[in-house]
């Protein structure tokens, strides 16, 4: 049994492979071409790069009628479904929010509530129209914008799945900066992979949301076996600004235009990485009194929401799916 590496920095990330397989070549080929796809997808998801789709959309979509490719045109769809289905919890157009705190400028700030409600007037997926019959998009409103980064990654990752899969591979690891994970098949002599959670209470702002478990690990949150499935893991730290003693997170409720305040961490466990990706952003802005609505979306969904704890508990904690192993 061949053990092959890869890695490719693309979304701001770094993506990982780890495949095993008899024939070393033929994993690094199929590797290779799979972390191609992810940079192809970056270059046309991208908020910032101004020859994406992505990009012109924002630019174009609200003056006119823009067209796309049919796979963004599916994805934009999906999108549709998903903030549908989780009462506008998840939403890509939070883009005119994200902008009003600060955060795509890593400045940081408060914004006055008048700067803050004419965002919200951009925001809401009813400002989006879908025509299938040309794959245009067009926005209904000036202002409107789409940032696709809460489900980039997981569709990225979903992607590669889909081309080790067609290449052969059985037996495979992915993950996109420790956040979106994707098992193929099981490691050699196991029957899963074996992923931890770090716990949020020695989080440092820069370990990993989620790690392969080994031997010497730190004891983690929470652990959980996924064989032929994707784990998304959403958190507060990472993009956040201190002000007045108080810390803001870059996770924004689109309903309400604030940060959220609902969980530390969620993690979901689902056969799509896309949907896994946005069902823990929307799990991580319910927090744990959403946990039940959260599961009903999906039949079978495992998934771990931390909250901060009441009555002098540290962590208040609801999980289906996951091995708690510290908390």
């Amino acid at each position: 049994m061949t053990t092959v590496t890869l890695a490719r920095h693309a979304m701001a990330t770094r993506f990982e492979l780890l495949l095993h397989g008899g024939d070393a070549a033929a994993l690094r080929a199929a590797g290779e071409e799979a972390l191609d796809e992810v940079g192809r997808l970056a270059d046309e998801l991208s908020y910032f790069c101004a020859t994406s789709q992505v990009f012109r959309l924002n630019q174009e979509a609200a003056k006119q009628p823009v067209r796309v490719a049919p796979w963004l045109f599916r994805l934009l769809q999906r999108a549709r479904r998903l903030s549908e289905e989780t009462d506008g919890t998840f939403d890509i157009t939070v883009a005119p929010l994200m902008r009003c705190w600060g955060f795509y400028t890593h400045e940081g700030r408060v914004p006055e509530p008048e700067a803050l409600a004419r965002a919200r007037a951009c925001v809401g997926m009813s400002l989006v129209e879908l025509n299938e019959a040309d794959f245009t998009v067009r926005f209904t409103r000036e202002g409107v914008q789409v940032d696709l980064g809460s489900i980039g990654k997981g569709y990225a990752v979903e992607r590669v799945g889909e081309l080790l899969r067609e290449s052969g591979v059985t037996s495979a690891l992915l993950h996109g900066g420790t956040s979106t994970v994707l098992a193929i098949g099981a490691p050699p002599d196991a029957d899963g992979w074996k992923i931890g959670l770090d716990h949020p209470a020695s989080h440092d702002g820069t370990t990993p949301n989620s790690k392969l478990e080994t031997q010497n690990s730190p004891a983690p949150l929470a652990t959980v076996l996924l064989r032929d499935e994707s784990l998304s893991v959403s958190a507060v730290w990472g993009k956040s600004f201190t002000t007045a003693e108080k810390t803001y997170g870059h996770v924004i409720d689109p309903r309400t235009g604030q940060p959220t305040v609902g969980a530390l961490l969620s993690a979901v466990v689902l056969p799509s990485a896309t949907e896994s990706d946005a069902l823990s952003t929307m799990l991580l802005t319910l927090g744990p009194g959403g946990f039940d609505q959260v599961l009903r979306l999906r039949p079978g969904m495992r998934a771990l929401v931390a909250g901060n704890g009441d009555g002098g508990r540290p962590l208040r904690i609801e999980a289906r799916g996951f091995d708690l192993t510290a908390h």
